[in-house]
């Protein structure tokens, strides 16, 4: 495989932020930045990693926070976000920050669909809709690497929550079982939260 996923813990929730590294390139993208984690800056100096894009599973504030701190430090790069959570990023009542008393927005993010894909740092990255969570929940698909960035729609023996405003079981449930468990089993997934699984151990 030409990519090596690294997670690192962000935020005050210990969310799974990830740094997707071409082993040949040394390209990488940011999935889900909750916060800039300083072991995590100390491993793309060390490997001489260049950062190129950001990409956001969901809106929620737990995945978001650190975006201001990529950029700045990493120069102005794409941050992509599904066209139903736009709004969500640029809202710190829908985004859940206000509630926490850190109001939190970003007015840049990039819009994408389902079914679009993104070539980023070497490899292509689908975008599965997969909303329930968030309207605008996305899982990222990498075929050739067998590797699925699940943000907190698929869980280690769990799905995500539904109970924040948007949410819905019902869809969430038929987009794991309509979009993701059509993939491969062995098809490593990294999720939001908690420890990395497999298609076929959730199926």
């Amino acid at each position: 495989a030409e990519m090596t996923v690294k997670k690192f813990l962000a935020g005050f929730f210990g969310t799974n932020c990830y740094l997707a590294v071409n082993d040949e390139t040394k390209e990488a993208v940011i999935i889900d930045p909750a916060s800039l984690p300083e072991n995590l800056t100390e491993c793309v100096e060390k490997e001489g990693i260049q950062i190129r894009a950001v990409l956001l599973t969901h809106a929620h504030f737990d995945h978001i926070m650190g975006i201001d701190a990529v950029l700045e430090r990493y120069g102005r790069l794409p941050v992509y976000v599904h066209e139903e959570d736009v709004r969500m990023l640029e809202d710190a009542a829908m985004n859940l920050s206000g509630g926490c008393g850190m109001d939190y927005t970003f007015p840049d993010g990039e819009a994408v669909k389902d079914g679009q894909v993104l070539p980023l740092a070497g490899c292509e990255f689908e975008v599965i809709h997969t909303p329930g969570h968030t309207p605008g929940g996305v899982c990222y698909y990498v075929e050739s690497e067998g590797v699925l960035f699940s943000g907190d729609t698929l869980f280690e023996q769990s799905v995500g929550r539904t109970d924040f405003p948007g949410g819905s079981m019902s869809e969430l449930v038929r987009a794991i079982e309509e979009k993701l468990f059509i993939l491969p089993e062995s098809v490593h997934v990294y999720p939001g939260h908690m420890g990395t699984t497999t298609i076929g151990e959730e199926k």
